[in-house]
C-alpha cells in the first residue's frame, strides 16, 4: 500500500535504519523487565516461610480425686442396747429383778470345802492338785499274737495217726481202655479234726490218673495228731499205683 501511495518500491527504514531492529528489541527487553520478572522477583521475596511441621502440646489431664475416707467404725458401746434402769421399788414390797443375772456366784454350804477337784484325778488326792503333777503307770504292752501253726511231717518219732475212714481210687475207664498205667505220689496236709484240707501232686502219671487219685484222698479221715496235748495238723505222702486188668 505504501508502495502504491508513493510510487515507489523503495523502503527506506527496512534497508536504510539497521540499528532501529537493534534498539526495538532492547526497549521490548526493557520493558518485559519492568512488567513481568521484576514484580515476580518482588512477590517471592515477599512470600511467607512456612512451616513444615506444627505440634500441639495438649496439657496432661488432672488426676482423680482421692478416694473418700472410709465411715467411721461404730463403737461396741454406741451399738449395746442401755441397760434399763431399775424403778425404784416401795418401801415395804418386794419385786421380781427385771433382768436375770448371767454369772451367778457359787457359795459354799456350811460343813464343805470350797476347792472342787479335777476330773480325772486320784482318789484321796490333795485338794487343788500336786505342782508337777503324779505320773500314772503306763498300761501293759498287749501279749504278742500266737503264734501261727505249721504242720508237723509224720514220721521218725511222730507217727502217723490211725486211718478211720479209706476211699479206693476209682480207675478211669478210658485210661483202663488206653491201658495208661502207673503210680502217682500225692502229698495231703491233714487238719486238726483229721480230715484232708489239701491235697498236692508230687509225681504225676496222667491227668485222668492225677485226678482219681486226689479225689479219692480228699475222701479220707485220720484220728487227730496230738502234740503236748494240743491237736496238730500233720503232712504226709500217700502213693497210689493203677494197673491195666
Amino acid at each position: 500500500m505504501f508502495d502504491l501511495i508513493t510510487g515507489t518500491m523503495e523502503r527506506p527504514l527496512r534497508e536504510r535504519a539497521p540499528g532501529s531492529k537493534v534498539t526495538s528489541i532492547v526497549v521490548h527487553i526493557v520493558v518485559l523487565t519492568l512488567v513481568v520478572i521484576i514484580p515476580v522477583l518482588r512477590v517471592t521475596n515477599t512470600l511467607p516461610d512456612m512451616q513444615t511441621m506444627m505440634a500441639f502440646a495438649a496439657e496432661p489431664p488432672a488426676p482423680p480425686p482421692p478416694p473418700p475416707p472410709p465411715p467411721p467404725l461404730r463403737s461396741a458401746a454406741a451399738e449395746s442396747h442401755p441397760i434399763p434402769q431399775p424403778a425404784p421399788k416401795p418401801s415395804g414390797q418386794l419385786m421380781a429383778p427385771l433382768e436375770t443375772p448371767t454369772e451367778l456366784r457359787a457359795e459354799a454350804t456350811p460343813g464343805t470345802s470350797s476347792e472342787a477337784g479335777v476330773e480325772g484325778g486320784v482318789e484321796g488326792g490333795v485338794p487343788g492338785g500336786v505342782v508337777g503333777g503324779i505320773i500314772s503307770p503306763a498300761p501293759p504292752p498287749p501279749p504278742p499274737p500266737p503264734a501261727p501253726v505249721v504242720p508237723v511231717r509224720v514220721g521218725g518219732q511222730i507217727s502217723t495217726p490211725a486211718l478211720v475212714h479209706r476211699v479206693e481210687p476209682v480207675y478211669p475207664k478210658i485210661a483202663a481202655e488206653a491201658h495208661v498205667t502207673g503210680m502217682v505220689i500225692l502229698e495231703a496236709i491233714v487238719g486238726t479234726d483229721g480230715c484232708v484240707e489239701s491235697v498236692k501232686v508230687l509225681r504225676s502219671r496222667h491227668v485222668l490218673l492225677d485226678n482219681a487219685a486226689m479225689d479219692a484222698l480228699k475222701q479220707w479221715r485220720y484220728t487227730p495228731l496230738i502234740l503236748n496235748g494240743t491237736p496238730a495238723p500233720f503232712v504226709l505222702t500217700v502213693t497210689f499205683t493203677f494197673n491195666a486188668r
